[in-house]
């Protein structure tokens, strides 16, 4: 290996970690808030980048179908809880399962956008209402439940979103439009407009999330969800309502992701499930609690990616994933033990 190889790889292992980074940021934070550790995450990404692939191609995404389907089927479970004598918060339920499908489905079947930004937005329409709708249904009813419990209904979960994605897209993989087809030559090594673009968008995602946690209301109350949801709730702040947000963006961040890497390489229906797992990887990296070590950890598992590729390409996946063992070694020496009802 020479220099010049060297530098090849740690483009791609930065270009790998930026995405991986954006996964382990959305798990975290819907760890945090719900002590969901979303297995599913992955889904949004393949789901993303395939719904874009078919809205290049002229045709109407299944996920539409998916999304009107799911908020009908919240709207009958919010109703029924409401006959019940639960408090609804209908502007909530309204906004989610009512107002977003819409305004997808006119996108998709009115408007039917042509342009790369009108498509871009449509995408994320129609993916960003997935995750709240699959808390409301899956998870919220079970929001006592312990973490063992709330982590076999994810690996359920994934299993049906990962049949749908191919009964709704098949199983050949899908490639969309660059967002740049720039090329550039930085000291001798070329770099693509695109890995630019992926670099750039997970840089503004990561200062966005910053500015929002750090001097938004909404985000001081999903930070102060995470540390304490029984104190948030006494204080006044609707901790369910944190619950849909927090899933809205790790669906959000999905689909940004998912649009990020489709010019790239080409996605299959299950190919947000191993992008899922390493995101995971680097949120054990950060303990499932801190956003900048779960971020250096995304970039320790896409350089660790990229060189083993080169040294030992059949053995790639197995040496990422074996990096969580002295992780959890580590930490099981620097940690003391806490039953789960504590």
């Amino acid at each position: 290996m020479d220099l010049q190889i060297a530098l090849l790889l740690g483009q791609d292992g930065i270009v790998n970690g930026a995405v991986y980074g954006l996964m382990a940021l959305a798990l975290v934070l819907v760890f945090s808030v719900t002590r969901v550790i979303f297995i599913p995450q992955g889904e949004f990404v393949a789901f993303g980048a395939l719904s874009m692939a078919v809205l290049q191609a002229g045709r109407v995404p299944a996920t539409l179908w998916l999304l009107l389907a799911l908020a009908a089927m919240v709207l009958v479970v919010e109703f029924w809880r409401w006959k019940r004598g639960a408090v609804v918060d209908w502007a909530s339920a309204l906004a989610w399962c009512v107002v977003l499908p819409l305004a997808a489905a006119a996108l998709v079947l009115l408007l039917k956008p042509t342009s790369m930004a009108g498509q871009t937005l449509t995408t994320l329409i129609l993916i960003m209402p997935l995750g709240p709708l699959l808390y409301r249904l899956a998870y919220r009813p079970l929001a006592s439940a312990n973490v063992l419990m709330l982590l076999i209904v994810s690996v359920a979960l994934h299993g049906v979103l990962v049949g749908l994605g191919l009964l709704f897209f098949g199983a050949e993989g899908y490639r969309t439009t660059a967002f740049s087809e720039e090329r550039f030559d930085i000291g001798g090594i070329p770099v693509n407009g695109q890995s630019l673009v992926v670099v750039g968008v997970t840089l503004l995602l990561v200062l966005a999330m910053f500015l929002f946690f750090g001097r938004s209301m909404i985000g001081k109350a999903l930070r102060a969800t995470a540390i304490n949801r029984v104190g948030a709730r006494l204080s006044g702040i609707p901790t369910e309502l944190s619950g849909d947000l927090s899933f809205a963006l790790a669906a959000l961040i999905g689909a940004v992701s998912g649009l990020l890497i489709a010019p790239l390489t080409t996605v299959y229906y299950d190919t947000g499930f191993l992008i899922g797992l390493k995101g995971f990887v680097a949120a054990i990296v950060g303990g499932l609690a801190s956003y900048p070590l779960a971020l250096a950890g995304a970039l320790l598992v896409g350089q660790l990616e990229a060189f083993a590729s080169f040294w030992a390409s059949p053995f790639k996946e197995v040496l990422v994933f074996t990096l969580i063992i002295p992780v959890l070694w580590w930490r099981s020496l620097h940690s003391h033990h806490v039953e789960d009802e504590e």
